[in-house]
């Protein structure tokens, strides 16, 4: 197994390899092999196992830097390689380059145990960020400059997401193109992805690793999957308010948004097993955040969610579109624009 090289000096000509940690962001944990995870590693063994599976995949987390001279970059990474017949042999390998809020340059590749990618960089010294697929959950382990240097972007307020699938991005394209990263880009934040598929049910332990994370934003966006769990309303009111609580013991004054379940037309006015629709746990879950204000959390922000999408722009009944995930990522960012903590010093 090659061993990382060491990071050189960030002004020097990238002749060999660097460490790709000063690079990376949308980082939440590392795990003891130094892999990111999206769960406490120490405190995995809390949650549903569903979740504890989503959490190893590497959503969110891209290389994020600046050009000195250099006309490409190239990565060298390690994935998983799909067997005969799985179905994820068939899905594009392919790493995205953006420069601000486009997508500059793309390049596709088989996906190799070991594998080298190169991506041409236009004449700009950036920042740029490299979105690597996520499929296969590849581990950058070095990242280098040719033709000249390159160096890790400036840091920016870090913002942790947690949610379900929508959050996660499902049925988005590319993973670029997931709302909280469209809406970070929107807001300049080093955007965290805390969402889980089949999860987003309010797991107690998952507000106690949020509380735990360093934060400058938050937002929640769960709620959905708590139809098909199934909650009855009070319950949903209930969990809400302690999950909140229990993360404003870490991030008591931190701005905090709140997004509510989106239209799901399918559960919109359907009972659960427990009586409840998806409507009624919409309005118990705003209830309660509006309670919670009421209480005096002055740092927590309200946005609906039902009426944010139209039936037009989910691409199952449930997961947005490119075009939903746009729109309902201009939609947070709007929200949380008038919270926004200063940019860190550079």
């Amino acid at each position: 197994m090659t061993a990382h090289i060491p990071h050189t000096t960030a002004g020097q000509p990238a002749t060999g390899w660097l460490d790709p940690a000063p690079f990376l962001r949308g980082v939440a944990w590392l795990d003891p092999e130094g892999r990111p995870v999206r769960a406490d590693p120490d405190d995995v063994m809390r949650l549903p196992w569903d979740t504890g599976e989503r959490a190893a995949l590497p959503i969110g987390t891209r290389i994020e830097f600046v050009a000195r001279g250099a006309t490409s970059v190239e990565l060298r990474y390690r994935a998983r390689v799909p067997g005969r017949g799985e179905a994820l042999r068939e899905l594009a390998h392919t790493f995205a380059l953006w420069h601000g809020e486009h997508c500059v340059a793309e390049t596709t590749v088989a996906p190799h145990e070991e594998g080298r990618v190169r991506i041409q960089l236009p004449r700009s010294p950036g920042p740029f960020t490299i979105h690597p697929p996520e499929s296969q959950a590849p581990v950058v382990v070095g990242v280098r400059g040719v033709g000249g240097a390159i160096a890790p972007a400036c840091a920016r307020p870090r913002w942790l997401v947690h949610g379900d699938s929508i959050t996660e991005g499902w049925w988005s394209t590319r993973p670029a193109h997931a709302w909280p990263l469209v809406a970070g880009r929107k807001l300049g934040l080093d955007t965290v992805n805390l969402g889980y598929a089949g999860g987003g049910r309010g797991e107690l332990p998952i507000a106690e690793q949020l509380a735990r994370l360093r934060a400058d934003v938050l937002t929640l966006a769960f709620g959905t999957n708590c139809w098909s769990a199934p909650f009855s309303a009070p319950l949903m009111y209930e969990t809400l308010l302690a999950f909140v609580r229990l993360v404003r013991r870490g991030h008591p004054s931190t701005p905090l948004l709140l997004v509510s379940p989106l239209l799901h037309p399918e559960a919109e006015e359907t009972p659960n097993a427990l009586g409840a629709t998806l409507a009624q746990l919409r309005g118990a879950m705003e209830d309660a955040a509006r309670e919670l204000m009421a209480q005096g959390d002055g740092h927590l922000q309200l946005l609906p969610g039902q009426g944010l999408l139209t039936p037009d722009h989910l691409a199952d009944g449930l997961h947005p579109t490119d075009e939903g995930h746009a729109l309902l990522g201009a939609a947070v960012a709007r929200a949380l624009a008038p919270h926004m903590p200063e940019p860190p010093r550079p």
